[in-house]
């Protein structure tokens, strides 16, 4: 018979191989390692900003951030060079129109179909993540293009930033949202016009049933519409609580796009989480804003555009003057006064691509500090968007949405206009240094 110790020599033998492949196997199914090693990373929180760091990135997360000199690279980690940089959070935009552009000749606007939007948007989101915003919310598209555009960039199909949409806007008949632009035999209306109680609560209820993350609502009339005035209120005070009301109940968010002083109070009391614009704001609607802690989200470089660029049909131009005369200033005062401001663009009334030149009107025409301009397009974006355990900062546990530029945007913010490197997710979709 065999002796003890020789059973178990076999057994050992036998097993060895099994142990082997079984540690392998666990070592390749462990997501691979990426080192950013930074030259500086910013502390949106704070403002501090820490030399020579490495972020590591596994998966779609950060789970480490720590001084390059205590993190070596292990076999199978992928290093990324970015100690030339300074490293941030990917910037956040809680205003877009990602399957619009910026042509509003009404013949244009007239045959422009919910699949030209899609594939508008398909273009336009990649050239917003190339810019360095890594998410967006689109406050309006019709036919529920942006819920198909969504989609298709989750499911990897076409590159862009994470998306929350609202499918098409909420309106009044006649008014900011509604087709204005075809006579009366043609009864055209908008995607989302309703009116009344019961109509608004349906209209909710069907953006959600086709996908809507949030719901949109036009609290006033607009600038880019025809035949309605940007002062005058649309929905009722009791409409908007009704809208605000299923909305939160039903689990999402409600922007109003507001730009007269009466509308941003109504909309402020129903209890919306952001004020879109904010042209025409008064004290009263400051008090009541800050007050539940509502967002503004101002759109600020647009006019700068419009003024050197647009060219409007004139039932849109003399508005849009209209309104450069008094937003700065009335927008500098809330600022001052303390509303909390999340960083919107309305991009697609000007290019795609152009969106972090909002942060220069911030700092230089409104008198925000580079941080707090910051700010405003990461971590108070992100609460916005409910998303600020996710996104909007550089915290182990976020999604890696990562950005680097050159120079330093807390002493010059217009560094974030040029973007050579651009994480997604832990995806690298832009890296221009690694080019050189």
């Amino acid at each position: 018979m065999e002796s003890k110790l020789i059973q178990s020599a076999r057994a050992c033998a036998y097993l060895f191989p099994i142990l082997l492949f079984a540690t392998l196997s666990l070592r390749a199914q462990q997501p691979q390692r990426t080192l950013l090693r930074a030259g500086h990373v910013i502390d949106v929180h704070t403002g501090k900003e820490a030399a020579d760091q490495t972020i590591v990135v596994t998966g779609d997360k950060i789970t480490a951030i720590t001084a390059t000199a205590s993190m070596p690279a292990l076999a199978g980690d992928k290093e990324i060079d970015l100690r030339g940089l300074t490293v941030l959070p990917g910037m956040i935009d809680a205003h877009t129109h990602l399957t619009g552009n910026p042509d509003f000749d009404p013949y244009v606007e007239l045959t422009t179909t919910p699949i030209k939007e899609a594939l508008n948007g398909v273009r336009n989101a990649n050239t917003t993540l190339m810019a360095g915003f890594t998410t967006v919310r689109n406050v309006g598209a019709g036919g529920y293009s942006d819920v198909a555009l969504r989609d298709e960039i989750n499911a990897g199909h076409f590159p862009g930033p994470h998306m929350l949409v609202s499918g098409p806007p909420l309106g009044i008949t006649g008014g900011h949202c509604d087709e204005n632009l075809l006579p009366f035999e043609y009864h055209i209306t908008g995607d989302g016009v309703a009116d009344g109680i019961a109509e608004v609560q349906h209209k909710v209820r069907q953006n959600i049933k086709y996908g809507a993350d949030l719901i949109k609502i036009c609290a006033t009339g607009g600038v880019l519409s025809k035949g309605d005035d940007p002062q005058a209120s649309q929905y009722t005070l009791e409409e908007m609580k009704a809208i605000v009301a299923d909305a939160h109940r039903l689990g999402r968010k409600v922007a109003a796009h507001a730009h007269g002083a009466q509308g941003i109070l109504w909309a402020s009391e129903a209890g919306v989480d952001s004020i879109e614009h904010g042209s025409y704001i008064d004290d009263a609607g400051i008090t009541e804003m800050k007050k539940d802690g509502t967002y503004l989200v101002p759109t600020l470089y647009l006019e700068d555009w419009m003024i050197q660029y647009g060219h409007l049909p004139p039932f849109y131009q003399q508005k849009m003057k209209d309104v450069i005369v008094v937003a700065k200033k009335n927008i500098k005062h809330a600022v001052d006064s303390g509303v909390k401001v999340a960083l919107g663009t309305d991009a697609a009334v000007y290019p795609h691509g152009l969106n972090a030149h909002e942060f220069d009107v911030y700092v230089n025409q409104i008198g925000m500090t580079p941080l707090a301009a910051l700010q405003s397009g990461t971590i108070n974006a992100a609460d916005l968007l409910g998303w600020k355990d996710k996104t909007g900062a550089l915290d182990t546990g976020k999604w890696a949405d990562i950005i680097a530029v050159n120079g330093d945007p807390l002493k010059d913010i217009t560094s974030l206009q040029t973007v050579p490197f651009v994480m997604k997710s832990g995806v690298v979709y832009k890296n221009e240094i690694a080019a050189k």
